[in-house]
């Protein structure tokens, strides 16, 4: 019996999951996550816990990096073996630390289907719950501003995780910053592609374990910096 009948959309999507030592929270990640969204692959960067067993015992698809080479290597590892080994029309960036909704990531699929977009952006400032701190807040809304003159799109949200990129968004994607300011690039390459697009509102969970994994506050003012003067 074929378990995708029934999922639509679904079941031509891939999400790609970047990992790297997550092994308190990825098995609960993927199996909550599998319910509705079938094709999942981790791209385990080097973990030196079980990051990567737990995520292939709870039924995701793993691809291994032998070293740490940072989120943006491991988001390009994984855009090349979705669109490599598979025919998905969709892919959908995602976190391992639990903080992206399910429910949101399937919202953002619709829209794109309904408004024929390539690729739909999450923002947390839409939705109009924003748990992050001020400061935190106003280092990720002076980012979206920046990145907003740079490259004429209107973001409210420049550095969400949660991106849902059809095939031919995904093909624009070529990253080499391998650290933080990849989501940058993300951005400067989407803008370069002249595609179609739109941002969506979406909640980012913020937990003890999710803001103790996180990006700190120094690496956002340094982002920042890069995007202002030019170096991402």
């Amino acid at each position: 019996m074929d378990g995708t009948k029934g999922l639509g959309v679904t079941a031509e999507t891939w999400l790609v999951v970047p990992l790297y030592n997550e092994a308190t929270v990825i098995a609960g990640v993927i199996g909550s996550t599998l319910r509705r969204f079938p094709n999942i692959v981790c791209v385990d960067d080097g973990s030196s816990d079980h990051s990567a067993d737990l995520a292939e015992a709870a039924g995701a698809t793993v691809v291994r990096h032998p070293i740490n080479l940072g989120q943006g290597a491991a988001l390009q590892t994984g855009i090349d073996w979705v669109l490599r080994y598979t025919d998905a029309r969709y892919l959908v960036t995602f976190d391992a630390d639990g903080q992206h909704r399910v429910s949101d990531a399937l919202a953002m699929i619709e829209r794109a289907e309904a408004e024929d977009l390539s690729f739909v952006l999450g923002s947390r400032f839409l939705a109009g719950n924003v748990q992050a701190g001020l400061m935190k807040r106003i280092v990720l809304t002076s980012v979206a501003k920046v990145s907003s003159i740079k490259t004429g799109m209107r973001l409210t949200d420049a550095h969400n995780g949660l991106r849902v990129l059809r095939r031919d968004a995904a093909e624009a994607i070529n990253l080499t910053q391998n650290r933080m300011a990849h989501a940058s690039q993300i951005i400067d390459q989407l803008a370069a592609s002249g595609l179609r697009w739109a941002e969506h509102p979406v909640t980012i969970d913020y937990t003890d374990y999710s803001r103790s994994k996180g990006q700190s506050l120094l690496n956002g003012i340094n982002i920042l910096t890069d995007r202002f003067f030019g170096r991402v």
